[in-house]
C-alpha cells in the first residue's frame, strides 16, 4: 500500500495543475460515489491488478493485508487530494466515513465486462461489526 497527498505540479494566475499520475499504464477509470457513511466496499484483491484511489469529496478508511498474512491487518484514513496505491495480492477493503466520491485508477483487468475477471472475494478483512453505521 502507497498512501500520499497530490502536490500541485505548477500554477499560475488562472489556478493550479496537479498530476495524479505522469507517464503510468492505466487501463480503466470510474467514478465512484457512496451515499452514506458506515458503508464497506471491496473486501477483495486482485492477483494481477494494481488499483489507485483518489478521493475527490470526503473521506474513507482504507483496510488492508497482504493475501499471505504475512503482515496484521492494518488501516489509514484517506482524505481529499490524496491517493492510495493497492498493488496486486493485497486484500483491501474501504470503510465509507462519509458520504463521499472517488476515482479508481486500474491497471489491469477491471472494467466493462471484465469487471469481476481478477477480483477474488475469499479473504475478508472487514466486518460490518468493526463499522459505525450509524453515520
Amino acid at each position: 500500500m502507497d498512501h500520499r497527498k497530490i502536490e500541485v505540479a505548477t500554477s499560475d494566475e488562472r489556478g493550479q495543475i496537479s498530476d495524479i499520475f505522469y507517464k503510468a499504464s492505466l487501463e480503466h477509470v470510474a467514478v465512484i460515489e457512496s451515499k452514506r457513511g458506515g458503508l464497506i466496499r471491496g473486501n477483495h484483491y486482485h492477483k494481477q491488478t494494481t488499483q489507485h484511489i483518489f478521493i475527490t469529496k470526503g473521506s474513507l478508511r482504507y483496510w488492508y493485508q497482504p493475501v499471505d498474512k504475512t503482515q496484521p491487518v492494518r488501516c489509514v484514513v484517506v482524505k481529499e487530494y490524496e491517493l492510495v496505491s493497492t498493488p496486486p495480492m493485497e486484500v483491501h477493503a474501504l470503510e465509507i466515513l462519509e458520504p463521499n466520491q472517488f476515482v479508481v485508477f486500474s491497471s489491469g483487468l477491471r472494467g466493462g465486462t471484465d469487471y469481476e475477471a481478477d477480483t477474488f472475494r475469499d479473504i475478508v478483512i472487514l466486518t460490518p461489526d468493526m463499522v459505525d453505521s450509524r453515520m
